[in-house]
């Protein structure tokens, strides 16, 4: 099979886990072969490594769980697709065998370096209180963790997220070593795009946030997409935050991010208002991955500055009060949320499970600038796992539902789920969504969007006519022989009750 340049392959990503659509990888190609085919031309698989917690974003190390099969597997679905996989730079799990050797020898560890402690970066008396504060956190205590050492002393190391995630220390060789060891064995299993997880995180300098910390986070990134490059891959900075850091990344030619539209849509969807989005797709890349919904929560913080905070807390008023089992406590930490900024929910039940206005949403991401991400539960229009996220406590997971191979083939069965296959298999066939080609926004009025894209070549066009208000929408495509209309909702209505 002929391999595609990324820059090129415009077709639309799915995001899924290794053992969520079905028992394991094996299932999950299969089931994207049948049930999906011809939706995507890319997946990313979020984390099937040795992993000590957080869905698989605590590695243990970067090799294959044999519960979620062989490294042959991965290899075979990166034959047909177009492969994302994680690298998670920022951290690594405190059960690696890396971080054990540290622990039982010492200055003396071949590892010595590779983890961030307090005592190797700050100064004698400190971190103050102030340092403390000024440190960009999502959550509420102090970044660190203690461990005891075979000798018996005692150590603090930075952890940024969780427990079970130790920060790397960045400075260093022997990080530096242990990155291109993994990224190159990666790409050498097929993977062909990088996504850098908790990239803005991974710089940590005294008298700074501790966030997207510049000039340096630029030799970090720069670095990791040269050795990438020697694989003939791609780099996907993950960074979650307000739009002037996904600037600054465009402005490297860095793919990108957008994190802003799936609550700008939600704003969009509930007040019938379409300027604020028309404004943010007009002035959005092409050069960039869209989301609706993610292994994580709905972002608060990515829109600040793009809604003002009356904006914003009306949309999260409308969430509580009009969305189908989402409350406040979901994203708090009685259920043990790492991330305060993020609001967890299915997109399906954010907009009250209506099979319309769901349907509306995707389109729009669809016909957006950019490569679309579809999450597997957000493809099958996933409500709130309830039951999951009480046995488990922790908030994410209402979002992480475990489904079966039977519990998709009804799934797929169901109108709005053959809507939204049907819709990415036109725009994965047609001309119009070329990266290289044009968009173009307008808004006829308050509550409707139109977006159009064409073909470099300006020979094939498609438009997208939406109503917010009545929640219908029609797609016309265009050519010099011919006009046809490839959806209307008015005529096709979908199933308001899901």
């Amino acid at each position: 099979m002929e391999k595609i340049p990324v820059d090129n392959f415009n077709k639309a990503m799915l995001i899924a886990y290794p053992n969520r659509l079905g028992q394991n990888i094996n299932d999950l190609h299969s089931i994207m072969n049948n049930s999906f085919k011809n939706a995507f031309g890319k997946v990313h698989l979020l984390p099937f490594y040795n992993s000590s917690g957080d869905g698989g974003f605590a590695p243990i190390n970067y090799e294959i769980d044999k519960k979620f099969g062989e490294w042959s597997d991965v290899e075979r679905l990166a034959d047909q697709y177009d492969l994302m996989v994680d690298f998670m730079i920022n951290h690594l799990s405190p059960d690696s065998t890396e971080f054990k050797d540290l622990l039982e020898n010492g200055k003396k560890s071949k590892y010595n370096g590779l983890f961030l402690s307090y005592s190797t970066f700050w100064p004698k008396g400190r971190p103050t209180r102030n340092d403390i504060k000024m440190i960009y956190k999502r959550k509420n205590n102090a970044p660190f963790r203690e461990f005891k050492f075979a000798d018996k002393h005692k150590e603090k190391f930075w952890n940024t997220f969780g427990d079970m995630q130790i920060d790397l220390d960045i400075r260093n060789s022997v990080t530096e070593k242990f990155i291109r060891k993994q990224i190159k064995d990666l790409m050498h299993h097929g993977a062909k795009i990088i996504r850098l997880d908790a990239v803005g995180y991974v710089v940590k300098k005294i008298d700074t946030t501790d966030f997207f910390v510049e000039p340096e986070i630029w030799k970090v990134l720069d670095k990791t997409n040269q050795i990438v490059k020697e694989h003939h891959g791609e780099v996907l900075p993950e960074v979650h935050e307000k739009d002037i850091y996904k600037q600054k990344l465009q402005a490297k030619n860095y793919y990108t991010y957008d994190f802003m539209l799936p609550f700008l849509l939600l704003y969009t969807m509930y007040t019938k208002n379409t300027s604020k989005l028309a404004n943010w797709l007009t002035n959005s890349p092409m050069k960039q991955y869209t989301v609706l919904d993610t292994h994580d929560g709905i972002g608060v913080a990515d829109v600040k500055g793009i809604l003002t905070d009356e904006e914003i807390s009306k949309v999260l008023k409308h969430l509580y009060n009009h969305g189908k089992n989402v409350k406040p406590e979901y994203s708090s930490a009685l259920y043990h949320n790492l991330d305060i900024y993020q609001i967890n929910t299915t997109y399906y039940s954010a907009l009250g499970e209506n099979d319309a206005a769901y349907l509306l949403a995707r389109v729009v991401q669809l016909f957006a600038p950019g490569i679309p991400q579809i999450y597997y539960v957000g493809l099958l229009a996933g409500k709130n796992d309830i039951k999951y996220l009480e046995e488990s406590k922790e908030g994410r997971n209402i979002n992480r539902h475990f489904y079966s191979v039977e519990e998709v083939l009804e799934s797929v069965k169901t109108p709005v789920v053959k809507n939204v296959l049907n819709l990415l298999r036109y725009r994965n066939t047609s001309r119009a969504f070329e990266l290289n080609g044009k968009i173009t926004i307008s808004m006829p009025s308050k509550g409707q969007l139109e977006i159009t894209r064409s073909s470099n070549d300006n020979k094939v066009n498609a438009t997208l006519i939406a109503n917010f208000k009545s929640q219908n929408f029609r797609i016309i495509e265009t050519s010099a022989n011919f006009s046809q209309t490839v959806f209307d909702s008015y005529n096709n209505r979908v199933n308001k009750n899901g």
